[in-house]
């Protein structure tokens, strides 16, 4: 009989906007466009360590100080008929219609009676074994024989999705304390689960190394059955786990798995076909459920044709007979049978299949599939994918089995991925946000949610994540709050939704808050406030600022006060032991003062530290003979070599007089007096300087007399006649004698005898112990097109019309005349 019979005909809805039905917890049709809602909008307070978390899907959660004499005791634990209906709760839902049978646990005995044993005696065990090994079927085995070993029971819990002990923590702590609207602080939690004595089945783990150790080592009471796949990273050398390995399945246990599955005997050619799946698929059990699947299915084809045989074709009946039975399929078709039997279930759960492939292998309750679908017997769809193999259980709901997902896109299920994850979303954004549904719900459905909006386009991202993020909060699933809320807050800024940004970021603050993430909780709860600013949300940005103000409590009560600083002395030297003396030369305060040598000895135990007082000693006069020590202090200080033309200039001639260097104390004998910073400048930067103001005086010299109207003077009238080769001791006309830019004498000119004592040319010698005359304020700046070569200064070409006076050179410690030719200048002959 037809399931329909009886009942009204479906109404042709448009698939882009189905219907949702009514979900298994009793949540009813949606209401009308424009009708007032059903109820109003649940809000949840919780506590969550030190404060009260008011979780209010409207206007954004407020958090506040706890209130004295609240909380903070731990709650009692579950008895074992609270932990028995918990267990059954944890388990996959139960499917409409009659119960499929599960498939046997062949073969699997020795390995069943070990671990019970080790569980027996505390130890902790690392079950490893591929995907579709069956070690889901031995942990509900090992499970039935463990109930009464440990006094809290039996926990099973799902380690799929999670890489951090934090949230298997949290799980293990509610399945075991009646806390349903607490969620204690990090302290706490690990205060109160230290106490817990229970076997954990741990299914799917996902994590190793230092974050499992961290998990084992905050429950020290515990024994752990892990299940692991061989590819998931390996504990610790220190977590003391016992390793037990899952391997494939025999030939005669597969044979064995196959006539169960299929309820009869096997052929000769099937046997042979499941000897050769055994070779290829390394014996694992997944792939002898879906062969026998395979077999079902092709035994209901061949026993269709068999009864079409009999009836004779009518008159008008121009139906071929077709008397060949389906063969067996290939090795390649028993090894990835996913395309194969997917061709040969209901179209309900090819649709099932379809939404399940655009969600990454998620597949919604049974009591979303019709509205999903489209179909009001969807929801038996999953009975019939589990009977196959492609489906799996995974904790509270069920998902692909290993390599479905893969072997489906590959034969086209995934091309429709974004319309169906679209329509997921906008569907889960209707029920999540139903006041009906509990937040419980919405946490068994979380992995699904999340496929959902990391699937569907920013605006279905935006209306999910703001429906489902209050409903995780007030279901203390943190890590589900936490992704869904900054998938949100990534939507509304791609959406432009600038009111829904401010509402994730004020989320995101006060998660951050409660969970001691102090500086993340500023920087988001600051982006919402300034959000909010924007918008002139008043009230918005009240409750910021006021969670904000709590941020800033938390972090002055966090702050340690800094230790006094003292001043301890250096440990004196041991008795008997060698010394290590330091040396610390103390500036001199004076040129004529003599630097203070101090000798600490210290220790090797204690090393001198900054903080260690160290005696200075005040300069004494010299009592012995000393000369006198001037540093040498530069006329610019720069710490680079110059590069310009001008840089070399104001080296050579500083604009700024320096002071006198004091005169160091008579004494009764004579000294050699000090030589002098002037003396001591590199003569290449010197020559370099007069080259330069040579050419540039002999350029200005040149441009006056060339552009001047009035005849030139001749030699011997009204002025000095000129002379190509300059007198020494004569001065030069049209040079003034108190200019301080007087040049060095170019190369090729005699250097004049030193004059004797008390004569008049002495005057003209700077003496080293007078200061030196005042430069001239206007410099004259060298032309950018004359550049000194880098082999030395090079003399100046002579001018056709005038040559310009040289200064005498200045004068040698120790003068050697020079008598060198030098030529005529042109003015000189005329």
């Amino acid at each position: 009989m037809d399931r329909t019979q009886g009942q009204p005909e479906p109404v042709e809805r448009p698939a882009a906007a189905p219907v949702p039905a009514a979900t298994a917890a009793g949540a009813p049709a949606p209401a009308a466009p424009g009708s007032a809602p059903a109820a109003v909008a649940r809000v949840v307070t919780l506590t969550a360590g030190d404060f009260t978390l008011t979780v209010n899907p409207v206007d954004g959660s407020e958090i506040e100080p706890r209130r004295p004499g609240t909380g903070g005791s731990a709650p009692a634990k579950r008895d074992a008929a609270a932990r028995a209906a918990r267990d059954a709760a944890a388990r996959p839902p139960v499917l409409p219609g009659p119960a499929a049978p599960l498939p046997p646990l062949t073969a699997r005995d020795e390995e069943r009676e070990r671990l019970v044993r080790l569980l027996a005696r505390g130890r902790s065990v690392r079950l490893t074994g591929p995907a579709g090994s069956g070690r889901s079927s031995l942990l509900d085995a090992v499970a039935a024989d463990c109930g009464r070993l440990a006094p809290d029971g039996v926990v099973r819990l799902s380690g799929y999705g999670h890489q951090q002990p934090g949230e298997l923590l949290y799980a293990l702590y509610d399945a075991v304390y009646e806390a349903p609207r607490e969620r204690p602080e990090r302290t706490q939690l690990l205060a109160r689960v230290r106490d817990i004595g229970a076997i954990v089945l741990l299914d799917d783990l996902e994590m190793g190394g230092v974050a499992l150790d961290e998990l084992l080592r905050a429950t020290p009471e515990c024994a752990y059955l892990l299940a692991a796949t061989p590819d998931t990273r390996a504990p610790s050398d220190d977590s003391h786990l016992e390793e037990v390995f899952l391997g494939g399945l025999g030939r005669a246990d597969c044979v064995a798995l196959l006539e169960a599955g299929t309820g009869r005997a096997l052929t000769e050619e099937e046997t042979a076909w499941a000897g050769d799946l055994r070779f290829a698929s390394e014996g694992l059990p997944l792939r002898f459920v879906q062969a026998a699947a395979l077999l079902r299915q092709r035994d209901e084809r061949n026993r269709t044709r068999a009864e079409d045989e009999h009836d004779e074709p009518g008159v008008f009946d121009e139906r071929p007979r077709d008397a060949e039975v389906v063969a067996l399929p290939t090795l390649a078709e028993g090894a990835a049978p996913a395309e194969l039997l997917a061709s040969r279930v209901s179209e309900s759960a090819r649709a099932a299949l379809r939404i399940a492939s655009a969600l990454g292998g998620e597949l919604p309750h049974h009591a979303h599939l019709p509205a999903l679908v489209g179909d009001t017997h969807a929801d038996a769809a999953v009975a019939e994918l589990l009977g196959c193999g492609l489906l799996t259980p995974v904790g509270t709901r069920y998902r692909l089995a290993a390599g479905v997902l893969r072997q489906l896109e590959e034969a086209g299920y995934g091309d429709t991925a974004a319309e169906e994850a679209r329509t997921a979303a906008r569907h889960y954004a209707w029920w999540t946000g139903h006041a009906s549904v509990t937040p419980e719900r919405v946490a068994a459905e979380a992995d699904a949610v999340l496929a959902a909006l990391a699937g569907a386009d920013v605006v279905a991202a935006v209306l999910l994540a703001r429906t489902a993020a209050p409903a995780f909060a007030a279901s203390r699933h943190w890590e589900a709050w936490e992704r869904v809320l900054r998938s949100g807050a990534e939507a509304a800024r791609k959406a432009g939704e600038v009111a829904e940004q401010a509402y994730f970021h004020h989320e995101l603050g006060v998660l951050a808050l409660c969970e001691g993430r102090l500086d993340r909780a500023r920087a988001e709860l600051e982006a919402s406030i300034g959000l909010k600013g924007a918008l002139a949300d008043k009230r918005g940005t009240v409750a910021g600022r006021r969670a904000l103000a709590l941020v800033a409590d938390r972090e002055k009560a966090g702050v340690e006060v800094s230790p006094p600083l003292r001043l301890e002395p250096p440990a004196p030297a041991p008795a008997g032991g060698s010394a290590e003396a330091v040396t610390t030369v103390l500036p001199v305060a004076a040129p004529g003062a003599t630097p203070v040598v101090s000798t600490t000895p210290v220790t090797p135990a204690s090393p001198v530290t900054p903080a260690s007082p160290v005696t200075s000693v005040s300069p004494v006069a010299p009592t012995t003979p000393l000369a006198a020590v001037t540093p040498v202090v530069p006329v610019i200080g720069r710490p680079d070599s110059p590069t310009r033309l001008t840089e070399v200039f104001e080296e050579a001639f500083p604009l700024t007089p320096k002071s006198a260097p004091q005169a160091a104390p008579a004494t009764a004998y004579t000294t050699a007096p000090a030589p002098r910073p002037q003396q001591r400048r590199k003569p290449v930067l010197l020559a370099a300087a007069g080259a330069l103001t040579v050419v540039a005086l002999g350029t200005v010299m040149a441009l006056a007399m060339s552009g001047s109207d009035e005849p030139r003077t001749p030699a011997g009238e009204d002025g000095p006649a000129v002379s190509s080769t300059p007198t020494p001791g004569a001065p030069v006309p049209g040079v003034s004698d108190q200019s301080g830019n007087d040049p060095a004498a170019g190369p090729g000119t005699p250097a004049p005898e030193a004059p004797a004592a008390g004569s008049p040319q002495s005057t003209l010698t700077p003496d080293p112990n007078q200061p030196p005359r005042p430069p001239s304020r206007k410099p004259v700046t060298p032309p950018p097109s004359q550049k000194p070569s880098p082999d030395g200064p090079k003399p100046p070409s002579p001018d056709p019309v005038t040559t310009p006076p040289t200064t005498p050179p200045a004068p040698s410690p120790d003068p050697t005349p020079t008598t060198t030719a030098t030529p005529a200048s042109p003015t000189a002959t005329l």
